[in-house]
């Protein structure tokens, strides 16, 4: 267990970020459920039985990119005017870009702490690449494209990290998660992570810190790699197969490491433990735009080879004779062809809403592929973000309420698939991450809360730390 050094009277906050992180399997002991783990980590445990802890929903989408940035900003995805990792620059029907560092303009938590003069510790947080700089020290995130490249503030932080893991690089991700070679899967994450953990505690103990986040991404891949060998639910789950407990012995590492890090705290501390999203099983995917193709809705110019996938991206489509197409992902983004909007627009403007609420009804009404009700989830973007900017999807769908991927290849020979066209993945995300504040002077009890949002995790932090909540903040300081 952990020991608490003197106490000061300036409150700090650190965070653990643990990237797809599920309640169902940090808040049941295994006699609770079959992914329950609580009672195999001891750490954590005792911040859950001491602490505020509950299921915190996250934002639409559940995805990576917006919701670190939606939870540190505490603004939603159409405030923020980003709606995945690649979104539409314009209307045209080529431009995409990537949500960088670059597509964020609203201040996160540590902009404003630095504003107020605090310092603070960055590592690993998703879109903190390009770096920019604050009062304190930043590791830039996965989408940093090598370490050959700018990745830390300040420069020189970066030879420091070199010296902590005695010349080796510092991951910031592992190369390619979605592989057969789950041995070498293993492997990755795990370096990855024992780097990550040795750096994080080299500047929690070095250097001045105010506000320490870490986000572990190697959760997330572990997840997407390897959950068909965990989950019994999971459609392809094989008892007894090898690989059935490598996920919660990486939980069970992640605990011993959180163990070592609470070590190194005075009481002075609130730590935190969040995700951005949860995980689910996923059963399959579904060929959105093959299914728009069938329909009528999306017409190509020359049909694409059946049996051979072809990305959206390289079919020439006949744009004046189309009237919606999606992207691929963990969830769906349809984008209808608007006359007036988009160059070629089919839609008559006065037809936009008739057009697109017959189409989320047709996908609402979608069966699986047993002929049963799907149960797909779609929203309008203006029903669910306080404001829209920039060029949202016209729909957002989440087939099977996120248990089957949006497939956005051609040429499959039906639009149900049980591969990924992406390369293989065993799971999803789902709705709802976790939450857990634990504050070394006081002894909540285990209480447990209900109705936390992502967006509730900045306000709070600014509130302990005593620092004003800005006004366009739009969630809300968690009750302690």
């Amino acid at each position: 267990m952990f020991k608490l050094l003197k106490r000061t009277n300036r409150r700090k906050v650190l965070i653990a970020g643990w990237d797809c992180a599920s309640p169902e399997v940090l808040f049941r002991k295994r006699t609770e459920g079959p992914l329950g783990l609580k009672d195999r980590l001891p750490n954590l445990s005792r911040l859950i039985d001491e602490g505020i802890y509950g299921p915190l929903s996250s934002c639409i989408p559940c995805i990576t990119v917006p919701a670190w940035t939606s939870m540190l900003a505490s603004k939603d995805p159409g405030t923020l005017g980003f709606y995945g990792f690649r979104n539409r620059a314009d209307y045209s029907y080529e431009r995409m870009t990537i949500a960088t560092a670059n597509a964020i303009q609203d201040k996160r938590v540590w902009d404003i702490l630095s504003e107020a003069g605090k310092n603070s510790v960055v590592i690993g947080v998703p879109q903190s690449y390009p770096v920019r700089p604050l009062q304190g020290y930043l590791i830039s995130c996965f989408l940093t494209p090598s370490v050959e490249r700018q990745y830390t503030h300040p420069h020189e932080l970066r030879y420091e990290i070199e010296r902590v893991l005695n010349g080796r690089p510092y991951d910031l991700d592992v190369p390619e998660f979605r592989t057969d070679d789950k041995d070498h899967l293993l492997r990755q994450i795990w370096e990855m992570t024992e780097k990550r953990c040795a750096v994080v505690k080299y500047l929690l103990r070095e250097k001045p810190w105010d506000f320490a986040i870490f986000v572990e991404i190697g959760l997330d891949r572990i997840h997407h790699g390897l959950w068909k060998f965990w989950d019994p639910a999971h459609p392809k789950y094989e008892p007894d197969n090898p690989y059935r407990d490598a996920i919660p012995r990486y939980y069970e590492y992640l605990d011993r490491e959180l163990g070592e890090i609470l070590g190194m705290l005075d009481d002075n501390t609130v730590v935190m433990v969040v995700s951005d999203h949860g995980v689910k099983a996923m059963d399959g995917g579904f060929a959105v735009n093959e299914w728009l193709r069938r329909e009528g809705l999306l017409v190509l110019k020359e049909e694409p080879p059946v049996g051979q996938l072809t990305p959206f991206e390289k079919v020439q489509v006949d744009w004046e004779k189309t009237t919606a197409w999606g992207e691929g992902g963990y969830y769906a983004r349809i984008f209808l062809n608007v006359e007036g909007r988009e160059p070629k627009g089919k839609i008559p403007a006065h037809e936009y809403e008739k057009t697109r609420e017959h189409l989320k009804r047709m996908i609402e009404a979608l069966p699986d592929h047993e002929g049963k009700p799907m149960g797909s989830v779609v929203f309008k973007p203006e029903e669910v973000y306080r404001e829209v900017r920039n060029v949202a999807p016209d729909l957002m769908v989440y087939f099977g309420n996120l248990r089957w991927r949006s497939v956005g290849s051609l040429g499959l020979p039906d639009v149900y698939t049980f591969e990924n066209d992406t390369g293989p993945d065993d799971a999803n995300h789902d709705q709802e991450g976790v939450f857990i504040l634990w504050d070394p002077r006081r002894n909540y009890g285990g209480r447990y809360v209900d109705g936390l949002q992502l967006m509730d995790v900045a306000p709070t932090v600014l509130d302990i730390m005593d620092v004003p909540v800005p006004s366009d903040m739009q969630g809300r300081v968690i009750p302690r």
